[in-house]
């Protein structure tokens, strides 16, 4: 036994080209045995806490560092939470996700946020997937055991899963969807009492002809080019035209823009339905305002009185410039000051009970 541990050692941690040989396939059982042990010993070994204090980054909540994740069926260290190489996630972004925010020991919108999971993997082909039981299951275990019970942003994601060899055709996942649970600890993500500052990307938001934003996807690269944009141009987020040039969303968020006391939003033609956005839709109707949905130019967005964007993580965020022009008095105004106020009494009072009383 001590010979052929220290065999295996010689293989996997040798980093010369030198000293790289065949893997003798006899050991392969006693390596995939011996990988926790050698985590472990990397882990307390000094080139990790060298590594540690060099490469760390410090996190935006340093509780954060020690949470547990759902992956694949069990709950798992933060540093442990990996899904394979050949998951359909990192084979090719094939999956789908869904962003759930936590409220006074409640889970704000879960169900409408399940049914366009569900909806979404099925537009997605996907077979063998998790019930909504089973998805409700992993998304309260790992809520409980990390103790969170408010100012939680969790990430759900359901991938097309493991693949048999590498390939883009689903008829290599033999193994069913694989399900990832991500809570932490997350304040909304955005500035929502000064507001933000926005410019518009070159990047146009995809059309339905090639990609339905319909669909919650993670292939997000479209977005992300959208964001590189913002962040070269020192804003908070981009906005995004459809391939008409008329506004469609943020890269991140749904947008609105009040003119003359009339709340406008852009038609979900190019852009995700989402959630706090029909919230919003709602709960400005139910209080008498006036919303249209329409295309918009980003003409109008430049001389709007009011805009700001909706969106899970950020919840209803002012915007006091886009381009260059301030928007309004250049701070949050009166109807998304209102509307914040109700969606914060809708979120604190509305959702789905975390049943922690039924594991005590």
């Amino acid at each position: 036994m001590k010979t052929s541990l220290t065999k295996i050692w010689m293989y996997i941690g040798s980093f010369s080209l030198r000293h790289i040989k065949a893997f003798p396939m006899e050991l392969y059982d006693l390596l995939q045995e011996c990988q926790p042990f050698y985590r472990m010993l990397k882990r307390h070994s000094l080139t990790a806490i060298v590594s540690k204090l060099e490469l760390d980054p410090v996190l935006p909540l340093e509780k954060n560092r020690k949470i547990l994740v759902w992956v694949g069926g069990q709950l798992v260290p933060r540093e442990d939470a990996k899904v394979s190489v050949f998951d359909s996630i990192v084979q090719g972004g094939d999956g789908v996700w869904e962003g759930l925010r936590i409220y006074n020991g409640k889970i704000f919108k879960l169900d409408e946020h399940l049914d366009r999971l569900f909806d979404s993997a099925k537009a997605m082909a996907f077979v063998n997937i998790p019930t909504r039981d089973e998805v409700k299951h992993a998304i309260f275990s790992t809520l409980i055991v990390n103790g969170m019970l408010d100012c939680v942003h969790v990430r759900m994601t359901l991938t097309r899963g493991k693949k048999v060899t590498s390939g883009m055709s689903p008829s290599l996942n033999l193994y069913g969807c694989t399900l990832i649970i991500l809570a932490e600890w997350k304040p909304p993500v955005y500035n929502n009492s000064s507001g933000i500052r926005l410019v518009t990307a070159s990047t146009r938001r995809n059309s339905p002809n090639c990609l339905d934003s319909k669909i919650h996807h993670n292939n997000l690269i479209n977005n992300i080019l959208a964001k590189v944009e913002g962040n070269l141009a020192g804003a908070d987020d981009a906005i995004m035209l459809d391939v008409d040039g008329f506004v469609s969303e943020t890269n991140a968020t749904n947008i609105f823009l009040v003119k003359k006391g009339v709340i406008f939003t852009p038609h979900p033609d190019f852009c995700l339905p989402g959630i706090t956005r029909r919230t919003v839709i709602d709960l400005a109707r139910e209080r008498g305002y006036t919303v249209v949905e329409r295309r918009i130019s980003i003409t109008e967005f430049y001389t709007a009185d009011e805009v700001w964007t909706t969106g899970t993580m950020g919840e209803i965020t002012p915007v006091v410039e886009i381009d260059g022009r301030s928007i309004g008095e250049s701070v949050a105004g009166p109807i998304s000051t209102k509307l914040q106020g109700y969606y914060a009494e809708l979120a604190e009072n509305e959702g789905v009970s975390i049943p922690v009383n039924d594991c005590l």
